[in-house]
């Protein structure tokens, strides 16, 4: 079979004008990026909604992630081709890549196969500019801070109180910690500070929980920046600030639009990461596409425990979202892994090392119950899957009462995901109520936390350091306590242990630190040694990167 990269060089796609139209789209409503890929003016939202009856949306998730590999993003790609086979109106609404994986270890974010959205090596390299214009803002606030400290202004920042880190989407672990302010007193004030990806700053945060310019600046003004030598807060606007991180950001809120190998739309728009940020891409593009459309198909970063946990309690109650259907992401190879089969075996037929495996992929069916939610279990299948295997997880799926497809559209495309779309309008369709929030918005910060570790990873209880102590203090005498928390914690397992896979038991979770993200509108919850900056690998995906003859090659 061809390679992801030769399969989407093959296909030109449909002139995005076309597949604007076929959203109904207006010429005057599209900022375009070359003939493949286009800006909308967010003012489409302001009118009512461009199809009859109201639009449903659907969630695409996974079992805890392996090297095997899940699929998420390439089976949300599948399953929209899939409806479009079927003769629906149907959009995505997905995250854009960050430099970061694409140049580390986990390659880029535009799906595989032919279920891939194009052009898929701008997608997942500059694209249309948005995260250098999220870095350039995030970047900006820092700068002006410094400025203030170092001509000791009116504002009376206190350097040793200064809360807002640099950001950069390339993982770079050596800027975790760094010192500024080196090289004589012309150089500023020297401290500490650190760099933190691009992916988790607030000001990505802020970029897609906001519904528009107004409410983008209602969050940004309230972002907490640092403290004064009174103990007085510092945010944007005391640094006059705001107006030009609106100005830098004008054009990135407008959502991306591009299209599937096969011309269905796609909204690309924010790239937070799951692990240590909320996961989601922008409420603007999910929004747009669920106006646009009869069919929203969006995904949430890494496993159920993760980004679809945040969607459910930060995004959708948000945006007011009530999500119909969620499809769980699992496949044979992942499974085999959870149930202890080492990575150089994975392709040997094992029957019973998914059946030891399932209980990982039973607990995150669990955990949508949780949520009021119908889901359906959608089986990537890959070329070495044996019909015993598979027969397994249909087996066992049943016998949880839970939906259950199998879909080949990697190499089928969305003829191959047709069995999961039907199954998906059937979950959808016979929804009862709507969903329910993991926790309620008044309990205490240390319930909340406990909440999603108890329920959502299996945990006995949770254990707050001193430092995390001294952080919910802080957060209380500031009158944050009320917001949702976004935790971070590793993606490899349901714990805060990487090394634990299938399902935990008997384990507790260890809370380091909570950050106030008041723009934003949650708190960070930092667990377990998770990172905020991720580092590079000893062979780095970058190295295998090259323009030969005008073409972009190795992207994975």
């Amino acid at each position: 079979m061809r390679s992801d990269v030769e399969i989407a060089n093959s296909v030109d796609g449909t002139p995005i004008a076309e597949v604007a139209a076929s959203l109904g789209i207006k010429e005057e409503e599209l900022f375009y990026y070359g003939k493949d890929k286009a800006k909308v003016d967010l003012s489409i939202l302001d009118g009512p909604r461009r199809r009859p009856g109201k639009g449903k949306l659907i969630l695409v998730s996974a079992i805890t992630p392996t090297p095997a590999g899940e699929g998420k993003t390439t089976t949300t790609i599948g399953l929209g081709q899939a409806f479009g086979q079927i003769g629906e109106s149907a959009c995505l609404a997905l995250r854009e890549p960050s430099l970061g994986p694409c140049m580390g270890m986990k390659g880029g974010a535009t799906g595989g196969g032919y279920s891939q959205v194009i052009p898929s090596d701008q997608i997942n390299l500059h694209f249309t500019g948005d995260f250098h214009a999220i870095t350039a803002a995030n970047n900006l606030l820092a700068a002006m801070l410094d400025s203030h400290i170092h001509f000791a202004s009116k504002v009376h920042i206190n350097p040793r109180k200064i809360l807002w880190r640099r950001a950069l989407d390339v993982n770079d672990r050596v800027l975790r910690n760094t010192v500024v302010g080196l090289g004589g007193v012309m150089q500023g004030i020297p401290r500490e500070t650190g760099f933190d990806i691009t992916a988790a700053s607030e000001i990505m945060a802020v970029f897609c929980l906001a519904t528009g310019y107004e409410d983008f600046r209602r969050r940004l003004d309230r972002t907490l920046l640092a403290f004064t030598f009174e103990g007085e807060t510092i945010r944007p606007p005391d640094i006059k600030a705001s107006g030009a991180v609106m100005a830098l950001l004008k054009e990135a809120l407008m959502p991306n639009l591009v299209q599937t190998l096969e011309g269905t739309p796609a909204f690309v728009h924010g790239g937070p990461f799951a692990n240590i940020a909320h996961g989601c891409n922008s409420v603007l593009a999910t929004q747009m596409a669920m106006h646009l459309s009869d069919w929203t198909l969006t995904e949430a970063g890494f496993g159920f425990d993760l980004g679809a946990e945040k969607f459910f309690d930060i995004k959708c109650v948000k945006a007011g979202l009530d999500p119909d259907a969620v499809v769980l992401v699992a496949t044979i190879r992942a499974l085999k892994m959870h149930g202890g089969v080492p990575v150089k075996e994975l392709d040997k037929p094992d029957p019973e090392a998914v059946r030891r495996g399932f209980p990982n992929l039973a607990k995150h069916i669990e955990n949508i119950d949780h949520f009021n939610v119908p889901a359906v279990v959608a089986l990537n299948q890959f070329g070495g899957d044996t019909p015993e295997e598979m027969a397994v997880v249909r087996e066992l799926c049943e016998a949880k009462g839970v939906r259950f497809a199998v879909s080949n559209h990697f190499a089928e495309g969305g003829k191959g995901a047709v069995d999961l779309a039907r199954a998906v309008i059937d979950a959808a369709e016979t929804k009862e109520g709507h969903f329910t929030p993991l926790y309620e918005r008044s309990d205490s910060v240390e319930d909340k936390i406990k909440a999603v570790a108890t329920k959502i990873y299996g945990a006995n209880d949770v254990i707050f350091t001193k430092t995390a102590l001294k952080d919910l203090k802080d957060v209380e005498r500031l009158g944050y306590s009320d917001l949702p928390i976004c935790i971070a914690k590793t993606q490899n397992s349901l714990s805060d242990d990487p090394k634990l896979r299938g399902r935990p038991e008997d384990f507790e979770v260890t809370v380091r630190n909570v950050r106030i993200n008041a723009g934003a509108g949650f708190l960070v919850v930092l667990t377990g040694s998770i990172m905020r900056m991720p580092g590079l690998p000893r062979r780095p995906a970058a190295e295998n990167i090259d323009l030969i003859d005008g073409t972009i090659v190795g992207l994975r």
